[in-house]
């Protein structure tokens, strides 16, 4: 029987993954998403020691952690290098198509679920306002993309740690599958309190047709627009984890067809796909975690002042109270109905800041806007985003560094306000802590 392998109404192809030769320890083969402890050089060493002598994703990839670094152009080539001898040598063996069922354990949950499927980059727009079926949950920046693009643009394989989300309160399309028999692809312990991972073969010809069908349902326009009240396209994915990484993919695949010589021949390219690990957004294992931010190189009284100035030049009030300890200082942000309110650690001290009658829906827009305007009036400052309050504390508490406390938003309305309001701020939120990220493991070539 022929396995249709491009399925053009969902934007999904049958990808052929790579996955590591049999005997390959992949306890030390899979590592952590690259935008991971960008502000800890320290994980990303700890984890050179532990895949020493053994072949890793860890060469295969770029850690943000380094990204300022003078050697940068020599990490990509070595790392270009790398994926080639893994090719060629066999450590990489290409599987039939079909797709993956992955069973991720961490620390605070006994099992989140996922599908690794390959998406189409023609079906995905990052702009605002897009109406495309894969869109942006997040603003794009822009600038974010250049040191991707020098990444990827020579790569022979990409390695997905790319998450993206459908709306499937029904559970149809990934929960099912966990109720055949399927083969067992790998199955083990992940480096550095990552938990454990579970993967399994999906090619037979009626679960394909399954899951395609089922994920046709839902982009169905009749009950896009029944559930969500909206007229439009329907969008089928939204961007979980990974959205500059799948824009990246993107701005290749429009730079290759932009030089095609045969513009027909270039659309089954397989730069046009990318792979990624879908997740239903109502997985009882998908928790959404808050993104908090760090300014580093400021001035405590200085950034005090700026930002009253600032929200008091907007009529929206700011007032800011001092608390003994972060505890306190949630306690009191809860309490402030109406206003925007976040706990802050400066200085060692914490702290808590009320915005009176903001002008944004959500608290992350209202310091986003101060961050923006902040970091552009002070060019010497820099901000990261983090992961986990106790990290927040850590680098808050250091001289010249400011830490800022965001909530998290809930997971269940994230479809309806990207449809209704589009993209949310960028790092609205996260899914899960830093240890819960996707961990490479499954390879495509894209050359």
């Amino acid at each position: 029987m022929v396995v249709k392998t491009i399925f053009e109404a969902i934007g999904m192809q049958l990808p052929k993954v790579l996955l590591p030769k049999q005997g390959t320890d992949m306890h030390r083969w899979a590592v952590i998403a690259c935008d991971q402890y960008t502000s800890d050089q320290a994980y990303w060493q700890r984890l050179e020691q532990q895949t020493a002598g053994n072949i890793s994703t860890l060469n295969l990839i770029f850690p943000e952690a380094y990204l300022d670094d003078e050697e940068t152009e020599e990490r990509i080539s070595a790392i270009n290098q790398t994926m080639e001898k893994y090719l060629a040598d066999g450590s990489l063996e290409e599987q039939p198509p079909g797709f993956i069922l992955v069973d991720r354990k961490t620390t605070t949950t006994a099992s989140r679920k996922g599908l690794i499927v390959a998406l189409d980059l023609e079906r995905y727009d990052y702009t605002a306002g897009a109406q495309s079926l894969i869109r942006a949950t997040e603003g794009t920046i822009l600038d974010r993309l250049p040191p991707r693009i020098k990444v990827r643009q020579d790569a022979a394989i990409e390695l997905p740690h790319i998450m993206v989300l459908i709306d499937d309160p029904q559970q149809t399309v990934i929960e099912p599958l966990f109720s055949e028999k399927l083969e067992t692809v790998y199955d083990f312990e992940l480096l550095e309190n990552g938990g454990h991972l579970k993967g399994y073969r999906v090619d037979q010809p009626q679960l394909i047709e399954q899951i395609v069908t089922a994920l046709e349902k839902l982009a169905d326009p009749d009950a896009y627009h029944e559930k969500y009240n909206v007229d439009g396209a329907p969008m089928l994915y939204a961007m979980g984890d990974g959205n500059h990484s799948f824009a990246t993919a993107k701005a290749i695949w429009e730079k290759l067809k932009q030089e095609a010589s045969a513009p027909d021949q270039v659309m089954n390219h397989p730069a046009r796909f990318a792979l990624v690990e879908l997740v239903n957004v109502h997985d009882s294992g998908l928790d959404f975690e808050a993104i908090h931010r760090v300014l580093f190189n400021v001035n405590c009284v200085h950034l005090q002042q700026q930002m009253k100035a600032f929200f008091a030049a907007r009529k929206t009030p700011l007032d800011f109270t001092l608390c003994s300890n972060l505890e306190e200082a949630q306690t009191l942000a809860e309490g402030n109905e109406g206003a925007h309110a976040f706990p802050i650690v400066l200085g060692g001290r914490f702290g808590v800041c009320i915005v009176e009658k903001p002008e944004y829906t959500l608290t992350v827009a209202t310091l986003q806007a101060f961050l923006d305007h902040y970091l552009e009036e002070n060019p010497s400052a820099r901000i990261d985003y983090i992961h986990g309050e106790k990290a927040v504390t850590d680098l808050g508490s250091k001289t010249g560094c400011v830490g800022f406390y965001l909530p998290a938003i809930s997971k269940h309305d994230l479809f309806k306000t990207i449809v209704l309001d589009g993209a949310l701020p960028r790092k609205t939120f996260s899914m899960g802590e830093a240890d819960e990220k996707r961990f490479y493991l499954e390879c495509r070539k894209i050359c």
